[in-house]
């Protein structure tokens, strides 16, 4: 049997096609959601789900949640003297879930579509694949959760051509993804969001609000009583609009405390500016502007929450839709794929289309004054719709150089230090000029995350090739931390004075969210800026940051929010 689950940061669904239509599979507690958390008892006992939530208040330091977050990095967990990493975790959930599927059915579950978020990288899918295979599932397919949501509201069917946009707020994650419908073929155009926004950043704005009114101070309090305020406040969040009042429930307050639903929105101005942000990239991704949207549909628990209807409704200028339960929504379109997976008669196949969620690229020989790192030269921009193959050419960097190092990243960055290195091989090349012996390099990447490189020497045909299958680790904060000491010890240069630093930040921050063209002429002013800074004369370089700040304000000003 196969099922569609919508594994949640903070809640998960799993889901069966019965009787031509889906069926949402009730846990032990006869409800929907499962809270995807987990608890230790001394003894060996694991609770997954409610049980563990509520244990949680009482015994913090025994339980995990929205390890999700930390899908494909080397955080690890503690307890009882034993480490879990958050695959482990991840899969102790699925085996709850498939365990109450089997149950309600009375049939043996052995595959699942399982959704990501669309923003998920190649190594955070890999993670969620290894989840499924330590709880023994195989899984016939990775779905983004916004094709989820389109699937779910059956946006394939409709008999013209259309632009929509997914907005998904979950627990812990924030995606929005631009789909197109023509022709039986389900497209996304282009995806972005936050792997750390979610319902809970909007919760830790209420527990800082309540902590500031009721004379706390957050860094002392026990982890228990944190729990505590975080439990009576997600329920608060709900009755906001109903009543600003929070009666007396824990030893350390005895007053009513009042938080009103504009103090909450003006507190999560700063989360609001990402969401803005993240529907802005990914629009001018898609190359649309908001009057091009037909549709806008709302997902995720923490879609609820009023400002969120409110700034989608302003900028879009329509009512975004939510017919479908949103923390539901995701879970319904994986069980239809799941059933058209198993070719189930009452559904008509469509074909999902998805695109590459970060650019591809490698390393090139730079030559900044400011920085003298390998600068990133894309292959395969973000948002290409795969499988894509691409090829671009390289050539010697030096004199009677003798081999060629071709280092494979994935990221934005215009410098490779800042993206993840995937892998890297070398190739041995004829002595010659520097420019003279050039290598093809072609990248390809396919629906599964499977990339493979393949490159050949033009004067003497000698070929490598590399299969990566997003396996590799971000840096951890240890090695980050390293390296802000490494470069503290620098000696201070005129272009390190506060105004050139946040030109650079700037300019680095609009090349990170610019395709092509726009990547091109926007490493053409840090060129030329650059130069300038080689001559040291304050006067010229007084002169070049201003100019530079009337560039950079007009690739802002290209802005639609």
């Amino acid at each position: 049997m196969i099922i569609g689950i919508d594994l949640g940061t903070t809640n998960s669904v799993c889901g069966h096609f019965l009787n031509g239509e889906v069926s949402i599979v009730p846990n032990g507690f006869g409800e929907s959601l499962t809270p995807s958390c987990i608890s230790f008892e001394k003894d060996g006992t694991i609770h997954v789900g409610k049980s563990a939530l509520t244990r949680a208040a009482q015994y913090p330091n025994e339980t995990v949640a929205h390890f999700k977050r930390y899908m494909g990095t080397e955080k690890t967990y503690k307890i009882h003297k034993k480490t879990y990493t958050p695959v482990e975790l991840s899969s102790l959930v699925l085996q709850k879930l498939v365990g109450d599927a089997e149950k309600h059915t009375g049939q043996t579950v052995t595959e699942a579509v399982i959704s990501v978020p669309a923003y998920f990288n190649g190594i955070q899918r890999k993670a969620t694949l290894q989840a499924a295979e330590m709880a023994g599932l195989k899984v016939e397919k990775l779905i983004n959760e916004p094709t989820a949501a389109a699937v779910a509201y059956g946006l394939q069917n409709k008999p013209e051509y259309t632009d929509f946009m997914v907005v998904d707020l979950g627990g812990g994650t924030f995606d929005v993804s631009v789909m197109e419908y023509f022709d039986d073929i389900l497209e996304v155009k282009a995806s972005g969001g936050d792997n750390h926004l979610g319902g809970e950043d909007f919760l830790q704005v209420l527990v800082t609000l309540f902590c500031d009114k009721a004379g706390l101070n957050i860094n002392k309090l026990k982890p228990a009583v944190i729990q505590n305020i975080k439990s009576r406040l997600e329920l608060f969040k709900k009755e906001i609009n109903q009543s600003p009042d929070i009666a007396p429930f824990m030893d350390e307050v005895k007053q009513t405390i009042t938080i009103t639903a504009k103090e909450f929105e003006k507190a999560s101005g700063p989360l609001m500016k990402k969401i803005i942000k993240a529907i802005e990239l990914c629009l001018k991704d898609a190359q649309l502007s908001p009057h091009d949207i037909e549709e806008v549909i709302l997902v995720g628990g923490s879609s609820r929450l009023p400002f969120m209807r409110t700034l989608v409704t302003r900028i879009f200028k329509k009512m975004p839709r939510t017919d479908i339960d949103p923390d539901l929504t995701i879970a319904h379109g994986a069980t239809i794929q799941a059933a058209l997976k198993s070719r189930n008669k009452d559904l008509e196949d469509v074909v999902l289309t998805d695109v590459c969620p970060y650019t591809l690229g490698t390393g090139v020989v730079g030559h900044s004054v400011y920085d003298d790192s390998l600068l990133f030269s894309p292959i395969i921009e973000r948002n290409t719709v795969v499988p894509a193959s691409r090829v671009q050419s390289y050539v010697t960097a030096q004199d009677n150089q003798t081999k060629l190092k071709m280092e494979i990243y994935q990221g934005e960055s215009r410098l490779v230090k800042n993206n993840i290195k995937l892998g890297e091989f070398e190739l041995p090349v004829p002595k010659g000029r520097a420019g003279e012996q050039s290598v093809d390099l072609r990248i390809s990447y396919d629906i599964n995350g499977i990339l493979e490189v393949d490159a050949e020497v033009n004067s003497t045909g000698e070929k490598a090739y590399l299969l990566i299958n997003n396996s590799p680790q971000e840096l951890s904060p240890e090695q980050i931390e390293s390296s802000k000491k490494k470069l503290s010890t620098l000696k201070i240069h005129p272009r390190e004075s506060e105004a050139v630093k946040e030109i650079y930040w700037r300019a680095e921050a609009i090349y990170e969210n610019s395709l092509d063209e726009e990547r091109d002429a926007i490493n053409h002013l840090i060129s030329q800026f650059d130069q300038i800074l080689a001559s040291q004369d304050p006067k010229r370089i007084a002169q070049a940051v201003e100019e530079m700040n009337e560039a950079l304000a007009a690739f802002d000003a290209n802005r639609w929010i």
